[in-house]
């Protein structure tokens, strides 16, 4: 991945393993995924590679980029319920609407791949869904409270979630989708067995995304066209 790059081109799935010899669990991803992006670990990758290849996904849907535009305008009044104030997500929430109307006049790969690697663009569509997340937490505490190691959840989403370059949670994730009505696909390299472990979030849901998580880090995912 090049210095200085948040969202990396795609690249083939084996430079995730160069050197190594392709062990099972390798030659199983590269089995089922063509091609990986690389997004840069800095605490803040989840969301980085959530937006961008949902984004990238929903390039060919005039209607899944006006959904989810719809649900970023109206995600305002799921901010305020939660006891944020506009003038703190005002200016992240127009950032996103804004990334999203110009893929939707542009649908070009390389408009998405500049707007992802300026930092500023690309730290406010974080901050963004960061925010987002913490207040489904609050709005739906009645639930999540079962979930998060926290004595207080309000305290755990202003330090864990809310603050940028903090890891997210499975909790949070599950958040996210929810909010947003995305499912997406995880593929893990952590589990112990000689298998990848594969997470639908929600469950059940047709996934519009897919990511690696490996070492505590995502990357995107591209599945292997089909022959």
């Amino acid at each position: 991945m090049e210095a200085g790059c948040l969202v990396s081109w795609r690249e083939d799935i084996s430079s995730l393993f160069p050197a190594e010899t392709p062990s099972p669990k390798l030659k199983d991803l590269s089995s089922q995924f063509s091609a990986v992006r690389k997004v840069r670990g800095d605490g803040n990758c989840f969301y980085r590679a959530f937006c961008f290849a949902y984004l990238e996904s929903a390039f060919h849907s005039a209607r899944a980029l006006q959904r989810f535009k719809d649900k970023v305008l109206q995600s305002g009044q799921v901010l305020a319920s939660a006891g944020f104030d506009e003038s703190s997500f005002n200016h992240h929430q127009n950032t996103v609407v804004n990334v999203v109307e110009q893929c939707q006049a542009d649908e070009q790969e390389h408009t998405l791949h500049r707007l992802f690697n300026e930092q500023m663009v690309s730290d406010s569509v974080v901050q963004y869904l960061r925010l987002l997340t913490s207040a489904h937490l609050q709005n739906h505490a009645d639930f999540f409270c079962n979930f998060v190691e926290a004595s207080d959840l309000r305290v755990y989403c202003h330090q864990e979630v809310e603050a940028m370059a903090m890891e997210c949670d499975h909790v949070d994730i599950l958040a996210l989708t929810q909010a947003l009505d995305v499912g997406i696909h995880i593929v893990s390299m952590e589990s112990d067995e000689q298998h990848l472990a594969h997470h639908i979030i929600p469950e059940g849901a047709e996934p519009a995304l897919h990511l690696l998580y490996q070492t505590s880090h995502y990357n995107i995912l591209y599945v292997r066209p089909q022959q």
